[in-house]
């Protein structure tokens, strides 16, 4: 399954290349992509883990910048 999310108020590109860095490590993870420029975040994992991964995601996320918060 393949989903795209808005990231509200995520402020630096580096802080972006962190996320999509961690996000990778995690098993059910098939692809990550996490822009900057368009504020957009697309995931791509195992269907039937997507939600338990999606958890993992807004916690590794809050964990590098803890403004940021993902739309679903």
């Amino acid at each position: 399954m393949t989903k795209v999310f808005r990231l509200k108020d995520l402020d630096c590109a580096n802080c972006a290349a962190k996320m999509e860095n961690c996000i990778k490590k995690l098993n059910a993870i098939k692809h990550v992509s996490v822009n900057f420029l368009t504020q957009k975040m697309m995931v791509e994992a195992c269907d039937d883990e997507f939600d338990i991964v999606m958890q993992e995601v807004v916690k590794i996320c809050k964990k590098i910048e803890p403004d940021c918060k993902i739309i679903m």
